[in-house]
């Protein structure tokens, strides 16, 4: 690269393919309970979202995880929306700008994070998953 500033804000496809990558360091055990997990890229959480979390400016929320964590999982749990981890782009785009962090190392942060919730980790235990994750 030239060393120069992207001339375009990266688009919600790049936040995508940088989760994606993210969630493919993720070592096991817990790689195999994420096979099912979708990932959903948006440019803001929506307002009803941001209301039940009582967040008031939008730019305060880079992702979500919306499930039950796997240790509160049932097999008679069924007719349920699958688990679904939510990067919110402008959010997410805004944090990089002012932290001077890589946009992967960013987006792999927010994925490990989200992924934390997934399986009830403490912030301690997402640390050392975002660790073992590179």
């Amino acid at each position: 690269m030239s060393g120069q500033a992207p001339s375009h804000a990266p688009s919600a496809a790049t936040i995508e393919a940088l989760a994606r990558e993210a969630l493919a360091r993720i070592p096991e055990p817990f790689q195999t309970h994420l096979a099912d997990v979708v990932l959903i890229v948006e440019e803001f959480a929506d307002d009803e979202t941001l209301d039940a979390m009582g967040i008031e400016d939008p730019f305060d929320l880079t992702g979500l995880y919306h499930g039950r964590p796997v240790g509160e999982k049932s097999a008679f749990d069924s007719g349920g929306l699958p688990d679904r981890i939510h990067l919110y782009r402008r959010p997410i785009l805004d944090e990089w700008c002012d932290t001077g962090v890589t946009l992967q190392a960013l987006v792999a942060h927010i994925v490990v994070h989200e992924v934390g919730h997934h399986f009830g980790l403490s912030d301690d235990d997402m640390h050392a998953l975002e660790d073992a994750a590179g």
